[in-house]
C-alpha cells in the first residue's frame, strides 16, 4: 500500500479551490468574450505546473489522475445520458442518424487507418486512438449550445450529438484494448465475455441501480418530504452507485453510468430538472479540474511528438468529420447556418483525453504512446474550434440583434432599438425606454433573505419570487406587450 502523501493532498485540495474561485470569477468574462473555458483552465494548470510555479504536477500513472479521470468520464456519459431528450432525438432523427453514425463511426474508421498507416500502431491501438478521437468535447460544446441565437436545427442535433457519442465509441475503444492487451489476436471468449460487459451486464445494472433510486426517492417524497438540494446530491449518487455496482460484477461501469443517467431522464423529469441546478455545475467543475490536471504537464506532451506523420494524422482526426458530414447531410431543409455548425463544431477535448487513458490505467503495455499523438489534437482543437467559437458566438450575436429588435418592433413596443444586448441591459438604456414613453415594469428578482435583509427598493418596482417565477408571474398578471426589466443586487 502506497504511502499518504500530506503535501500531494493539501495541493490537491488547493488546486480545487483555486479552480472554483478563479472559474466563478472568470465566467462573466469568459462568457462575453467567446474565449472557451477550455483554455483558459488548461493556460491555469500550465501556470501551475512544472513549466510555470512548480506547484503540482501529474503523470500518466498518478493515482489522483486516475481517480480525476474515472469520475469525470463516468460525469460526462451520465448528465449526458440525463440531458437526452427523447422526443428531440425523434423530431431530429435523420440528421441525428447522420452525426451519430457515419459522422462518428466513418470519422473514427478515417483516422484509425491514418494512424496505422502513418503511424506505425497495431489495428487494435489505430482504432483506440481513432474512436477516442472521434468523440466531441462537452465542455466547449456547451459553450455553443448556451447560445440562444443557436439555429435550433444546430442546436439539438448537436446536443444529442454531445450526449450520445461517447457512448458510440466507448465499446470501440473497450474491444480495442482487448486485442491491444492479447497483442492483436484475442480469444473469441474474451471478446464475447468483453462484449457481454459492454452492451448486457453494463446497461442493466445502471438500469436496475437507477429505477430502484427513483423508486425510494419517490416513496422518501410521500412519506417524509426531501429537500430539493438534497435530490441534486442524490442524483450525483445514482451516476457513482451505478458505476461501482457494475465494477463489482466484472460489467462496465461506464455504461451502466450512461444507462443510468438514460433511464432517470425518462424516469422522473423533476429530478432531471433539479439536476441541472446543482449536479451539473458540479460535474462541470470536476470537467475543468481535469483540464487544469492534464494542462500541468501532459497535454503538452503533445508538443514533443510534432513530426510530419503525427501532424497528418492529426489533420485527418480533425477534418475527417466535416469531410463525411459535408458529404452527407441534406442541404434541403436545413438552413445554411445551422449546416455549417454541425458540420464544422466537432471539437476534440477531455472525452478523448479520458478514453485514451482507460487502456493505459488498465496497464495494457504500450498505451502510453496513445497519449501524446491525443494531446497534439487536442491542443490544435482548442486553438482551432476556440477561434471558430468566439467567432461564431459574434457572428451569431450581432446576427440575431437586429431580428429581435425587428421582432420587438413587430409587437408594437416602442423603443424597440434603444435595447442593444437581447438579455442585458444598462441604467442609460432603461432611462432612454422610458423617455421614449416604452411600457416598462421592474421586476424586483432577489433572494427572500436579499430582499428582507435590504432596506433598499427600486421605485415602482414589483416583488417577482426567483424560487417559482412563472407562477409568480401569472399571478401578477404581468403585461405581455412590455419590457421586463429584472434585477438581482
Amino acid at each position: 500500500m502506497t504511502s499518504f502523501d500530506p503535501a500531494g493532498f493539501t495541493a490537491l485540495i488547493a488546486l480545487i479551490g483555486l479552480l472554483v474561485l478563479v472559474a466563478g470569477l472568470a465566467s462573466g468574462l469568459i462568457e462575453r468574450l467567446g474565449v472557451p473555458a477550455v483554455a483558459v483552465f488548461l493556460g491555469l494548470g500550465a501556470a501551475l505546473g512544472p513549466f510555470g510555479l512548480g506547484l503540482i504536477d501529474f503523470d500518466l500513472r498518478s493515482p489522483a489522475l486516475m481517480a480525476i479521470a474515472i469520475l469525470s468520464l463516468v460525469l460526462v456519459l451520465f448528465t449526458d445520458a440525463v440531458g437526452v431528450n427523447l422526443k428531440q432525438v425523434r423530431s431530429h432523427a435523420r440528421v441525428a442518424g447522420i452525426v451519430l453514425g457515419p459522422g462518428t463511426l466513418l470519422a473514427a474508421a478515417i483516422t484509425a487507418v491514418a494512424a496505422w498507416k502513418f503511424l506505425g500502431l497495431s489495428p487494435a491501438a489505430a482504432a483506440i486512438l481513432g474512436a477516442a478521437l472521434a468523440s466531441t468535447d462537452p465542455v466547449m460544446m456547451r459553450g455553443l449550445l448556451r447560445l440562444p441565437e443557436v439555429p435550433t436545427a444546430a442546436r439539438i442535433p448537436l446536443r444529442i450529438e454531445s450526449g450520445l457519442n461517447d457512448v458510440v465509441v466507448l465499446p470501440i475503444v473497450l474491444i480495442g484494448m482487448v486485442f491491444l492487451h492479447a497483442g492483436g489476436t484475442a480469444e473469441a471468449g474474451s471478446v464475447g465475455r468483453v462484449g457481454l460487459s459492454v452492451f448486457l451486464l453494463g446497461p442493466l445494472a445502471g438500469v436496475l441501480v437507477a429505477l430502484i433510486a427513483v423508486r425510494a426517492l419517490v416513496y422518501a417524497r410521500g412519506w417524509m418530504g426531501m429537500r430539493r438540494d438534497y435530490e441534486s446530491l442524490y442524483v450525483l449518487g445514482i451516476a457513482f452507485t451505478a458505476y461501482a455496482v457494475a465494477e463489482l460484477f466484472h460489467a462496465s461501469g461506464f455504461m451502466a453510468a450512461f444507462a443510468a443517467g438514460l433511464t432517470v431522464s425518462s424516469a422522473d423529469v423533476e429530478l432531471c430538472d433539479c439536476f441541472r441546478d446543482y449536479g451539473e455545475a458540479t460535474s462541470e467543475m470536476l470537467l475543468l479540474l481535469s483540464f487544469v490536471a492534464f494542462g500541468t504537464s501532459l497535454i503538452w506532451t503533445g508538443l514533443d511528438v510534432l513530426d510530419g506523420p503525427t501532424l497528418l494524422v492529426a489533420g485527418v482526426a480533425l477534418l475527417g468529420r466535416p469531410l463525411v458530414l459535408s458529404l452527407l447531410l441534406p442541404r434541403r431543409g436545413l438552413e445554411p447556418i445551422a449546416r455549417r455548425l454541425i458540420v464544422w463544431f466537432g471539437p476534440r477535448g477531455l472525452s478523448s483525453l479520458l478514453l485514451v487513458l482507460l487502456p493505459i490505467i488498465a496497464g495494457i503495455p504500450g498505451a502510453e504512446r496513445l497519449f501524446p499523438v491525443t494531446a497534439l489534437v487536442v491542443l490544435l482543437s482548442v486553438v482551432g474550434h476556440g477561434t471558430m467559437l468566439a467567432w461564431a458566438t459574434h457572428l451569431l450575436k450581432a446576427r440575431a440583434e437586429p431580428e429581435e429588435a425587428a421582432a420587438a418592433a413587430s409587437h408594437g413596443l416602442p423603443g424597440a432599438g434603444i435595447v442593444g444586448h437581447p438579455e442585458l441591459i444598462t441604467f442609460e438604456e432603461l432611462e432612454r425606454l422610458r423617455a421614449a414613453k416604452a411600457p416598462v415594469v421592474l421586476l424586483d428578482v432577489r433572494t427572500s433573505s436579499g430582499y428582507q435583509d435590504s432596506p433598499l427598493r427600486a421605485q415602482g418596482a414589483i416583488r417577482l419570487s426567483p424560487a417559482s417565477p412563472a407562477e409568480n408571474a401569472a399571478s401578477l398578471a404581468l403585461p405581455r406587450e412590455a419590457w421586463l426589466v429584472a434585477y438581482c443586487a
